[in-house]
Order: C-alpha cells, then structure tokens, then sequence
C-alpha cells in the first residue's frame, strides 16, 4: 500500500463540494481509500480513525489530500481525479481560495453579497461555523439556506429570532431541499411550475410530496425548508412562520402544504391559527401515530382542490419461490429520515414496535452495532451515521454493506428501501442499488431463503437519474418498485405476511 497526505494551505472548498470530491477519487482504480476534506477538527479525527497520518498544524482553513492506494500507479491516478474533481468546482464557480482569476474573491460572505447583490445565501459549513456565518448573512439582509447540521437549538432559536427582526427567512439547519423561484436547492427533484407553495420541516418527505403532486400533474410554486425541528416545542415554528408570511405574500402561491416529521401539537395549532390569520388555504402533510401518511395527505389535498387522483406508479415483482424459507422480520434500511420516520410509523400500527437509531421510544434504540433479530428501520442518514462522510444520497457505501449483511441473516424477511434521485444527489444510484438487490436476492436463495425486496423511488422522470429508468433497473434485479413510501411500506408487510 502508498499512503500520501498533504495540506494545501487556505484552499477553502464548501463541505457538499468536498463530499462529491472525495467520492469521485475513492471509486479511482487503484485507489484504495481516500478523503478530501478541510481540517476541521471533526474530519481530522476521522482521518487518523482511518490510519491517515494528518499533521498536527492543520487548521480548518487547510483543504487535506489522503489516499491510500495499491500501488504508486494507484495514488498517481487518485491525485489526477483530484485535480480534476477540484478543476471541475472551479469550472462551476467555487474558486477554492486559490484560483487564478484577476479579480480578488470575497473574504466573508458579508463582502460576497454586497458584491453579488444576492438576497439567499447556501452556508454548509461544518457546524460549529455554521452560526457565524449565519448572522453575518442575516446583517448584510439575506435569507439563509442552513444545509449544516450539529446546530444547537438555542443557536437555532437565536438565529431565527434575528431573522424575523431582518424580514428574512433561515431554512434550517439541517436544510437539505429547497425549491425558490425555480431554482433547486440541495437534494432537490425537477418537478414541474405551478401554484402549490410547500412548506417543510422535512426533507425527504418534502421531496416525496412533492415528486407525488408532479405525478398528478399539480406544479409548484416554492419549497421552503425550515429545518426538522422548526415545529418542536423549542423552536415554536418561528422559521415556518416566516415562510408561511412569504407565501402569503407570494402572486404566484394560491395554495400551501405544510410538510413534517411528527410535530409538538400545541406549535401545530399556533401554526393553522397564524396561517388562517394570514389568509392562506393551508393543507397539512403531517406524519405521526393516527395521522395520515405523507401519501393520503396528498390524496386528500388533490380532491380538495378538485385534481384527480392518479394511479401512482408501481412495478411488482415475480413472487417468490413458495418453497423457500422466509424470515420473520422486517429490515428498512433508508437514506431518507423522513422516509424511515414514515415507514416506522405506518409499520408499527400493524407489528408494534420497530428498534431504530431513530426510535420513536428510547426503550426501542438501537445500540451501537445496529443489530437486532426483529423489525429493524435505520436511517444511513441521521447525524450519527454522517459525521465526517457523505450523506447516503451521495455515497451510500455503508447501506450497501447492510444490505449484504441482511442477505446473510436467517431472521430477515424482507428488505424496505428508499432511493432518492433528483440534483445533489448519486448520478447513478439505481445501478449500484440494483446490483447489491441482485448480489442479496441470489445469497439469500442459495441458501435457501426467500428475500423479497421493495423500493421507495422518489423522483420524476425530469430528474437527471430519471424515475422511470430507476424502476426498470431495480425491477429487472427482482424489486417491487412505488413512488408512494407508504404504498411500499405496506407493500412490505404483506408480504412479510403481517395482518393490516
């Protein structure tokens, strides 16, 4: 093995760019492992945690190269795909703190928008950051795109406090969709123009409505993301006020969906009492324990409004062989927190309760390993499974080993999974996804086993993946493939065999 690693002093490059990066030289042939990440003091311990050897004056302003290769030919192809991969950022306008164009970049964000005349800023620094360049944002009067995540709350309420005293608007933190004005945001699906204004704390799930109402030929005006907690009892929906006002005040906004995880009841209250105050026709797409799911409200919404009820897209696979054995549990594994949340909630109405590194009880956490003989819902996506790597819409490298390793287990009666297509997102997942489907499906029956598998495919055919390429690819490998997460999920539990 060559191992190399080296600081480029000042080389400043955002973190959903160095993602892409790294992933784009870790698949180099000869390329064993590899990261490219600033020195934070985060990405630093998760470097030496992989046996790179980072020096100890790195500062977080330093852009670190680690690759571990084959052979020297490996590393001399893995610095090449930097090069290049890092050429590519700026080709596409990140500069990197160190590019050769006569005009000097901006040193804040602050200089960056009066130079611009920008009124949104997209900040994913690390968190810890992140608040900083928050407020500066906010002081120089624009709205905020927060994709960081690892805020705290009470940074979280001080910041939107601010930003109700500037008239803007803080999307997050932990925005990772937005749709303003046409212009996706983060992982965000193309979906078609109209007049359905969304407002999210969620953000798979507002990629879901929203791919559902472009299915039914329903357009979309704005998506607001206002962070996964924005409706709990700490923050109070202060961020979902702010969007709610701005839609109100949108011509091309008539009517308005307000998506979420389970939210604090009393803020949801407040929150219809503020939206009828405003005026607003409002519909709610609002997940927990004896609500609709994020499809029926969306069904609800299209004959409220007098669209129809398409028939959402489904691609069933071949039963199983009758003869092989079936495990007794089910395992989703997800990329989407939203999705799994969804999933848990409309599987637990018929088996009781799903153990989860995102419980919906603390008594059903999973521990450390993710492991557990019974019904089993992990999000690849929660904080603790991302901290110093790629989101699994991006590199879903850990999913996969999962998915292997339920392959291998006597007690798994059928996978649930999710693939989440549009921009920001893995240009090919259903390729690896359908490959690691196959390579399971066939473990499983060799020895003797069924292993039944469903997908969730959010998405448009608009998207750069396209949805409907996806589902032939997973459906050729042996999946049943629906646009609706709900319809998979109980598409799942039948045929675990599970009463409903």
């Amino acid at each position: 093995m060559t191992t190399h690693v080296e600081l480029r002093r000042g080389a400043y490059h955002d973190s959903v760019s160095l993602m892409q990066v790294s992933r784009a030289v870790a698949g180099t042939a000869g390329v064993a492992a590899a990261q490219v990440a600033m020195a934070t003091e985060l990405n630093v311990d998760v470097l030496r945690s992989m046996g790179f050897d980072v020096p100890d004056e790195a500062g977080p302003n330093d852009l670190v190269v680690a690759i571990r290769a084959d052979d020297p030919d490996g590393l001399d192809a893995g610095l090449a795909a930097v090069a290049d991969a890092l050429a590519a950022l700026r080709g596409t306008g990140d500069s990197g703190g160190g590019g050769g164009d006569d005009e000097v970049a901006p040193r804040t964000l602050g200089s960056a928008a009066t130079r611009s005349g920008s009124t949104l800023a997209v900040i994913s620094v690390p968190g810890q950051h992140a608040v900083t360049e928050t407020f500066d944002a906010i002081a120089s009067g624009l709205s905020v795109m927060l994709f960081s995540d690892n805020v705290s709350v009470d940074d979280e309420v001080r910041l939107k406090d601010a930003a109700a005293e500037a008239d803007v608007l803080v999307m997050g933190p932990d925005c990772g969709t937005a749709h303003v004005g046409g212009v996706a945001l983060g992982f965000a699906n193309v979906v078609r123009p109209g007049s359905v204004g969304v407002v999210a704390a969620s953000g798979t799930g507002a990629q879901q409505v929203m791919c559902l109402l472009d299915a039914a030929g329903v357009g979309l005006s704005h998506c607001l993301g206002v962070g996964g907690r924005d409706l709990k009892a700490a923050v109070a929906g202060r961020s979902t006020r702010q969007a709610l006002r701005a839609l109100a005040d949108d011509p091309a906004t008539e009517t308005v969906l307000v998506v979420s995880k389970p939210p604090d009841d009393a803020v949801l209250a407040d929150i219809g009492s503020y939206a009828a105050e405003l005026g607003l026709r409002v519909h709610w797409a609002v997940l927990g324990p004896g609500r609709p799911d994020l499809t029926e409200a969306i069904e609800a919404f299209l004959a409220a409004e007098g669209h129809k009820v398409p028939t959402w897209p489904v691609t069933l696979a071949a039963p199983e062989d009758p003869s092989l054995a079936t495990g007794p549990s089910l395992r989703g594994l997800f990329c989407g927190g939203t999705l799994a949340d969804e999933a848990m909630t409309v599987a637990e109405a018929t088996l009781g309760g799903i153990r989860s590194n995102i419980a919906h009880t603390p008594e059903l956490a999973l521990g450390p390993g993710l492991t557990d003989p019974g019904h089993v819902v992990i999000d690849f996506g929660d904080d603790g499974l991302t901290r110093g790597r790629a989101h699994p819409m991006i590199d879903p490298t850990l999913r996969m080993e999962r998915i292997a390793r339920e392959a291998a287990d006597p007690t798994c009666g059928v996978l649930l999974l999710d693939l989440v297509l549009g921009h920001g997102a893995h240009p090919d997942p259903a390729g690896e996804l359908a490959d690691a489907v196959r390579s399971a499906r066939a473990l499983a029956h060799a020895d003797g086993r069924a292993l039944p598998v469903v997908v969730s495919l959010t998405g448009t055919d608009a998207d750069p993946q396209n949805r409907a390429r996806c589902a032939e690819a997973l459906g050729a490998a042996g999946a049943s493939v629906f646009l609706s997460n709900g319809a998979a999920t109980r598409h799942a539990l039948d045929l675990l065999g599970s009463p409903r």
